[in-house]
Formats: C-alpha cells, structure tokens, sequence
C-alpha cells in the first residue's frame, strides 16, 4: 500500500496579513523559504523513502517543492490538481471575515467568480485514486483548502471539522491508504 505525506508550502506575506490567497499566486517571504528548506532537512534525516513529489503550479508551492527536492534529491513535478482554491470575491480578504466564514459553509458556493469546493474535492480525489493505484509514497506540496480535501479522502469529518481544519506552513502530515 502507499503512502501519502501531505505539507502546506511556507509563509506568505498574505499568511502574515490574514489575507485569502486562493489562486492569487503569492510568492515565500524570507521565512517560507527557511521553512521549506528546514523541512527538506528534516525528510533527509528522516531518511523517509519517498518516490516522487507532486506539488502545485502556484509559486509558493513550487518554491517549496523545489527546495525539498534540491535538499533531498527527490525528483519533482508540478500537478495542475493541486492548484489552491479559487475563492473568488473573497480573494485578499480576511481570513477571519464573516461573510467568507458563511460563505466557506456552503460546499457549492463559487464564491462569484471562484471554485466550489466540490469541484476541487473532484479534481484532489480523482489524483488521490490515481495514487492509490501506486504503491509508491509520495509527497504532495500544496495549500491549506487542499490539505482539508486530502484528509476528508482519509478520514470521515464533520463539515464544521472540514471547515475548520488547517495545517501550518511546511507541518508534514502522513496518510496510508
């Protein structure tokens, strides 16, 4: 069987803000990029026997993959599914904000110009059953609206639970299928 780990790319200047990035492509500040190269340290002393790591197009993701890899010699590739939500009118606003709290309720909502969470629930489930197929382990860098889809794959969650549910930056998690 394989396993999947799962991380969050570093700090963003929106992260230090509160800020919605989504599918705005913001780059590490200093400390993303210490982050990311502190966790590909860390998986090479682990010595953790990962095959591949599939990481999302935006920056933030990519400069987080790239030093991973550069650290720890895993091959990498940037996987179109693992694109961050598109939050739409909800993009560079409060994380906190009362009306993206409500509207991040409704499983359907495209938040106007945006994504549902349906869809991106479709396009992280159908990549999560393709690597189920694999027996192979392999490290997925991605965002935070991700990292809820992936664990709703692994485990049962309450919709207050999913909505709810984070990581920090660069925390490593690991699931078996």
């Amino acid at each position: 069987m394989g396993t999947v780990y799962f991380t969050r790319h570093g700090q963003t200047v929106w992260n230090v803000e509160n800020k919605i990035c989504g599918a705005t492509d913001i780059p590490l500040t200093e400390l993303g990029h210490q982050q990311a190269i502190a966790l590909g340290e860390q998986l090479l002393a682990e010595n953790r026997q990962i095959h591949r790591i599939l990481y999302s197009p935006l920056i933030r993701a990519a400069e987080t993959a790239r030093h991973i890899a550069r650290i720890t010699g895993i091959p990498a590739q940037p996987e179109p599914r693992l694109t961050e939500q598109n939050f739409g009118i909800y993009e560079s606003t409060p994380r906190n904000g009362e009306a993206f709290r409500a509207a991040k309720a409704q499983f359907v909502n495209s938040f106007g110009t945006g994504e549902s969470m349906l869809r991106v629930a479709q396009r992280v489930y159908n990549l999560l059953d393709e690597l189920k197929q694999r027996d192979e382990t392999v490290l997925l860098v991605a965002h935070n609206g991700i990292a809820r889809v992936v664990r709703s794959y692994f485990t049962d969650m309450s919709n207050q639970d999913y909505a709810a549910y984070g990581i920090r930056n660069c925390e490593i998690v690991e699931y078996h299928f």
